[in-house]
This record gives structure tokens, C-alpha cells and sequence, in this order.
């Protein structure tokens, strides 16, 4: 009995993984074929596997509508696992990037980057990930000190992202140029994605990724509680710090790209822990592949819904992420009221 329950939850397993992988893939081919422009499939196919750039809808997906879908791939990758890291270090499953102020650590980190003319690059990315990391830590050493509940979690984030907002607001001030994209980048949005960003954060995050899938394991001893973890043998001050760095790096990356975008670290490993084991070995690649694909799609509607207007892919996000957010703390509510 015990073999046949193994080995039926394997299969359930690669059932999911394979349903995955197909919705990533069904995604980027919508993201590559819908757009305000109607672009032939000769025209596509000349564009992806040729390199033409001969006509208007050759340029416009290889120019335009291929770079924004790798860039929304890479960042609902790296948000969703930055999530789903977060969640388990700090044991709180509403806990993520956007909730909790790293994303706007990392936001702050490129305004101050913007403001002397730093745009793109490795030197973003780098300071981004310096924003979010400051970020993270000091929700950490909060959470650390006055315990991870819920509550105090989510009042720490929401303090958080308010100082850092206000002092990004203090910065667009006095540097008043910055104003000039900084609407767009606060609510995150794909339309201004450039080789000079998306490179560095692409190979930033797919390093940081391969680094969190090597460190699963140490994730679900960690998850098991910072006493049973320290009873296996676990250095757990050392692995909560290397965790984190981790995802201050995936967020920071992904901000440096798209600016915020809301809600995709929370949304995606709540779906994916409903669906898989459990196990991070499964959880975190799950997340990389579901979450690209959430975004992806999120940024096609965002071209396709209004055409030939775009509204910016935060608010898609928005209008998902926040009532999940809601169902979240009230069914979260009601069983701490019945326990």
C-alpha cells in the first residue's frame, strides 16, 4: 500500500511537471503571436529562425515582442522563487518580495541609480540586489527578534515600504528626471526593456536560480523549525542568511528589469504548494516554470486587451494578486479562529 502511494504521487508528479511545462511553453508562443500589431507567421518564423528584419513585423518580434517575453519569463521566475524562499525561511506563507518591502528596497536602490545616470547594466542589477538584500535582512533580523507571525511579519513590510517609498519619493524630487520613467517602473511594465538590462539580470538570475534548486534540501530542513534543523546538524543562522541572499538577488534582478510587479511571489507559491508535495526539490522549479508563465501571459493581456492601447502588466497583476491576497488572510483568520 505504502509502495503504491509512492508511487501514484510520483506519477502524480510528472503529470504536473509535464502540464507545467506545457503551459510555459503555450505562453511564450501567445506572447510571441498576440500584440496591438498583426504579424504573419512567415513574418514570425523569418524573425525567430532567420533573423530578418526586413519588414515592420519582422522587426517588431524580434525587436520587441521576443525580448519582452524572455524578460517577463526571467522575472516571474525569479519573483516566484524568491517567494517561495522567503515563505520558508521566515515560515510565514505571506511573506514575499512585494509584501514585505525587498522589492522596494530594490526599487529604491534603482532610483538613487537613475538619479546619477546609471540605466542598465551589470552595476543595476548589482545595486538592485544590494537594495533588496538590506531589505530582507532587516525583515529578517524583525522577524528573528519579535517572532515571524503573521501579523508582525506583514506590519514590518508594510512600514518598510512605506519608509523606502517616501524616500524614493524624496529622491524624484530633488532629481526630477527620474520622474520621467519612474511611473511606469513603479508599477512595473516590460515596454522599456533594453539588451542593457535584460542581459545582466538574465544571467544574474539564472545563476541565483540554479543556486536556490541546489539549496532545496536545506530549505525543507530549515522549514522543519530553527530547533529540529539545529538538532540535524545545520548551521541555521548561516543557511537563513545564504537563503536570503539568494532571494535578494532574484528579486533584485527581476526589478532592475520590469520595476514592481506586484503579488507574483505570493500568488504563484501558494498555487503551486496546493498542487505539488510540498517538497522544495519540487516546489522551487514548479514555482521558475509557473511563475514565468503567470507573467508571461499577464504581459500578452496587457498588449492585447485594450489594443492598440497597453496598460502596464502591475496592473494585470493587480487585479489577480490582490483579492488572492484578501482570501488568503481571511481563511488565514478563520482557522487560527477555530484552532
Amino acid at each position: 500500500m505504502k509502495h503504491y502511494t509512492k508511487h501514484s504521487q510520483k506519477n502524480k508528479m510528472r503529470v504536473l511537471c509535464g502540464f507545467a511545462v506545457f503551459v510555459l511553453l503555450a505562453s511564450v508562443l501567445l506572447g510571441v503571436l498576440l500584440g496591438a500589431t498583426q504579424v504573419s507567421l512567415s513574418e514570425i518564423v523569418n524573425a525567430l529562425f532567420l533573423k530578418k528584419t526586413e519588414t515592420a513585423g519582422e522587426r517588431i518580434v524580434l525587436y520587441v515582442r521576443l525580448p519582452r517575453v524572455l524578460a517577463s519569463l526571467f522575472c516571474g521566475a525569479a519573483l516566484s522563487v524568491s517567494g517561495a524562499v522567503i515563505q520558508g525561511v521566515l515560515a510565514n506563507r505571506l511573506a514575499s518580495p512585494s509584501v514585505i518591502g525587498v522589492n522596494a528596497g530594490a526599487a529604491l536602490a534603482v532610483t538613487f541609480c537613475g538619479a546619477f545616470g546609471i540605466l542598465g547594466g551589470i552595476s543595476l542589477s548589482l545595486f538592485a540586489f544590494l537594495g533588496a538584500f538590506l531589505s530582507v535582512m532587516l525583515i529578517n533580523l524583525g522577524a528573528h527578534r519579535w517572532g515571524s507571525s503573521r501579523g508582525t511579519v506583514i506590519l514590518m513590510g508594510v512600514a518598510l515600504n512605506s519608509l523606502l517609498g517616501a524616500i524614493s519619493d524624496t529622491v524624484i524630487t530633488v532629481f526630477p528626471d527620474v520622474a520621467i520613467t519612474h511611473s511606469d517602473f513603479r508599477i512595473g511594465d516590460f515596454s522599456s526593456v533594453t539588451d542593457t538590462r535584460l542581459i545582466p539580470a538574465v544571467i544574474v538570475i539564472t545563476a541565483a536560480l540554479l543556486l536556490s534548486f541546489s539549496l532545496s534540501a536545506s530549505l525543507d530542513v530549515l522549514s522543519l523549525g530553527e530547533e529540529r534543523a539545529q538538532h540535524l546538524g545545520m548551521n541555521t543562522s548561516l543557511m537563513r542568511c545564504l537563503l536570503l541572499t539568494v532571494a535578494a538577488l532574484l528579486a533584485g534582478a527581476a526589478v532592475s528589469i520590469a520595476g514592481l510587479l506586484s503579488f507574483v511571489g505570493l500568488l504563484v507559491p501558494h498555487a503551486v504548494r496546493r498542487l505539488s508535495d510540498g517538497s522544495a526539490r519540487i516546489h522551487l522549479p514548479l514555482c521558475a516554470i509557473l511563475g514565468g508563465a503567470f507573467v508571461t501571459i499577464c504581459d500578452t493581456l496587457s498588449r492585447i486587451l485594450f489594443a492598440p492601447y497597453e496598460i502596464p502588466v502591475g496592473v494585470i497583476m493587480a487585479f489577480f494578486g490582490a483579492p488572492f491576497f484578501l482570501f488568503i488572510l481571511i481563511k488565514g483568520k478563520e482557522v487560527h479562529d477555530r484552532d
